[in-house]
């Protein structure tokens, strides 16, 4: 079988006493060219040398101006510092903008040309500075690890140097302090949550469990809240671990149940809570990463508690509590930012381990999009007995910033590796007993608090994106290039009603899926599919359908003052049609990143006399109908990172006749639905006819548009392609650029460089 990783590089990681490391893989490091033939480059011995190479690559943008920087900084404060140990911190330093915890010096000596960001986006690499592959030719591991050391840089752990050296078997890796002490805290703060030290665990599972003769009440109330069936409820799992710790993981691709399973989470903990004497309901709060995934939670989660059969809880209690359990079920979600209180303009939060939140029970939903940084912070100001529940999708993109938390958490968890022990309580917890693939005697503490929900009552069999999802989501180590080749283009090839592969042969097809979304490339029109409740399904669309519904909805001789649910109401329902179309990209640069498309799109939309204004105004401008991305939190405007907003013209009050332009963002507040701003007050937005797949995560779309670029590139990889289909619900175009890249991007997986996956 075979493989291709980017961003990453494969190989040992740290040592973690949750997981066990007897099976780390370890390499040795091939060298690039001959060393009997290739003289070693001056760069690695003299640092005026080096300093120049850096700033040859910062010039080529293969490297950052942050790292030249820090290059520079080390060498001032130690000028016998060895050449070695500044080019690591060069690199280690570039690693972090490209979302590694470290480097990896191991990978970096079999795979060199992954440690600088090569090539960048539009770079014709006429007369280039010299490759690492080339510099670091004749380096061997040994003599780099005998130069990572030096009193005032570089130490094995404790310490206040810049920088932390951690060697694991075979594998050295090399860490600005600062994440290396973060990985520190997340090891130790869910070690600690996993040991459930006496006096410390506050859920009053062991006396809920019952006994054989007398069922608890926690099965009771397991009971309640799923029906029986013929298969294991992985949902019913779930719940049942989680609510054995103080730190739990649900994971599941889309349409798994999640939300419904925390939902009934949050109910199972309450119940057991209140089932005390005098007991005062938990403390619950929500959060989500971004200001988006934070609504769609929102959104999703309110409906679910107003179906919890809370009367037939309350009867599980020793008093009639029915009012006092559904009002301390919360619906609100906040940011993990607002939660923790962010202080503008630093990295620092007024909830920190001096100052912990006040609450019992945390969910925080999208998981998968949080750094470590961010990770670390929410457990340091956890109280010592809170319970921290994680929600995502482990197979999701990782989070733009350093660290992929949640996948490295999950590494195991396809096969579960629950432990004899664990087995026999879940099934005296949930009357399920687990099939044996699922038990491991030598099972670690991490594993015993990961469920991955494994059914998706979203996409069945008959759903091509439930099937593209399965097909792509499969490891390298489960199966060659060409099967997974193959499998993919079987999907794309059998006809499913909800999927559509598009090959771009000329302009003409990309304007057509963006104006009208295509519907005729579709079976019968996409005419005639329901929905599980069976309710129709309506065909797909393209960006027409919302302008359309700017235009015909428009409040007519309303004052904007006067008339504010008028204009609520018109703003409410063009975002909501805004979401039934959107095109994601996998690029930032270029006629196939965002920037490029975005004024294509905006100009194709004008020539069907859906948008109006000059090119200027397009590219650089407002107008109406311009959808636009919050990029950065603004608490002055309470808009954060993620919020999509839509510009409208709503009447001026000093001028009749005319029209002032404010961009409408969606809020959860009943009474105030939209938020309605300034342009001149917005000053990190972007426009979002095209956005990337990062971006995108949090979101759902009716119809998902998903544009691949007609040549490979480092950032496309099987995570970003499953992540960028999993957008759509209801219908899903694929579009290559060229034929081919499809397959080449499913064959590539994301390797990010951390301590913390074992």
């Amino acid at each position: 079988m075979s493989s291709k990783r980017t961003n990453g590089h494969p190989g040992d990681t740290q040592t973690f006493d949750l997981f066990d490391d007897t099976n780390a893989e370890t390499r040795e490091p091939t060298p690039t060219a001959d060393s009997t033939q290739v003289s070693a480059h001056l760069a690695l011995s003299d640092t005026t040398e080096l300093l120049a190479l850096c700033e040859r690559w910062v010039a080529r943008g293969w490297l950052r101006d942050l790292d030249r920087a820090l290059v520079r900084f080390l060498a001032m404060e130690a000028p016998d510092a060895p050449p070695l140990l500044l080019l690591g911190a060069a690199l280690a330093s570039h690693q972090l903008g490209r979302g590694h915890v470290c480097l990896d010096l191991n990978a970096t000596l079999n795979a060199p040309d992954f440690a600088l960001s090569l090539p960048p986006e539009g770079d014709d690499l006429t007369d280039p500075p010299p490759l690492p592959s080339h510099v670091l030719a004749t380096l061997t591991l040994e003599d780099w690890q005998a130069a990572l050391h030096h009193p005032v840089i570089a130490s094995n752990g404790p310490g206040n140097t810049p920088l932390v050296v951690s060697h694991n078997g075979n594998t050295t890796k090399l860490y600005l302090r600062r994440y290396w002490q973060y990985e520190q805290t997340l090891h130790q703060e869910i070690a600690n949550r996993l040991t459930g030290e006496e006096g410390t665990c506050r859920s009053p599972i062991h006396w809920a469990m019952g006994d054989d003769s007398h069922p608890g009440i926690l099965p009771q109330a397991l009971n309640v809240l799923f029906k029986p069936t013929n298969t294991l409820d992985w949902q019913k799992t779930a719940c049942a671990l989680a609510a054995r710790n103080r730190f739990g993981i649900i994971t599941g691709g889309p349409g798994t149940g999640k939300t419904t399973t925390v939902v009934r989470l949050l109910a199972l903990l309450q119940t057991l809570q209140l089932a005390e004497p005098n007991a005062q309901p938990l403390r619950i709060r929500l959060a989500a990463p971004t200001g988006k995934a934070a609504a769609r939670l929102n959104e999703s989660i309110a409906g679910q508690v107003s179906l919890l059969p809370t009367e037939a809880l309350a009867d599980l209690c020793d008093e009639a509590v029915t009012d006092q359990l559904k009002a301390s079920i919360p619906t609100e979600v906040t940011t993990l930012h607002r939660l923790l209180g962010a202080r503008p303009d630093t990295r620092h939060f007024r909830h920190n381990a001096a100052n912990p939140l006040a609450l019992d029970v945390l969910v925080i939903d999208e998981a998968s999009m949080v750094d470590i940084e961010m990770m670390t912070a929410v457990l340091r100001a956890l109280p010592a007995q809170a319970q921290l529940v994680l929600l995502g999708d482990k197979d999701q993109l990782a989070s733009v910033e350093a660290g992929a938390v949640l996948g490295d958490l999950c590494r195991r968890a396809e096969a579960a590796h629950y432990t004899p022990e664990t087995a026999q309580w879940l099934e005296h917890a949930t009357g399920q007993p687990l099939p044996p693939d699922y038990i491991d005697a030598q099972g670690q503490p991490l594993d015993q608090a990961i469920t991955m929900l494994r059914v998706s009552h979203r996409f069945n069999e008959h759903s091509g994106i439930g099937q593209l999802a399965q097909a792509i989501n499969q490891p390298s180590h489960a199966q060659s290039d060409q099967e997974k080749h193959q499998a993919v283009n079987k999907v794309l090839r059998h006809g499913y009603p909800d999927l559509h592969h598009l090959t771009l042969t000329d302009d003409a097809a990309l304007d057509k899926l963006v104006i009208h979304g295509s519907p005729d490339k579709f079976i019968n029109g996409g005419e005639g599919r329901t929905d599980h409740h069976g309710a129709p399904i309506a065909p797909p669309t393209g960006y027409r359908h919302y302008l359309n519904v700017l235009n015909a909805q428009r409040p007519r001789g309303e004052s904007f003052e006067e008339s504010a649910d008028a204009y609520n109401d018109w703003a409410s329902a063009v975002l909501s049609a805004s979401s039934h179309f959107q095109l994601l990209c996998a690029l930032r640069k270029g006629p196939w990143g965002v920037e490029g498309l975005n004024l294509r799109i905006a100009k194709t939309l004008r020539s069907e006399k859906l948008l109006y204004g000059s090119d200027f105004t397009l590219e650089k401008g407002w107008y109406e109908g311009r959808p636009v991305l919050v990029t950065q939190n603004d608490y002055g405007l309470k808009l954060m990172n993620g919020d999509i907003g839509i510009t409208l013209a709503v009447p001026d009050p000093r001028t009749p006749g005319k029209s002032l332009l404010r961009v409408a963002f969606p809020t959860s507040d009943a009474e105030k639905p939209i938020r309605w701003v300034l342009p001149s007050r917005l000053h990190a937005v972007e426009t979002v006819f095209a956005m990337t797949v990062h971006k995108s995560q949090g979101s759902e779309f009716k119809h998902t548009a998903l544009l691949l670029p007609p040549t490979i590139n480092p950032i496309l990889t099987r995570e970003l392609v499953y992540t960028g289909i999993t957008r759509a619900r209801e219908w899903l175009t694929v579009v290559e650029a060229k034929r081919g890249v499809l397959n080449e991007a499913v064959a590539r997986e994301v390797m990010r460089v951390s301590g913390v996956g074992g």
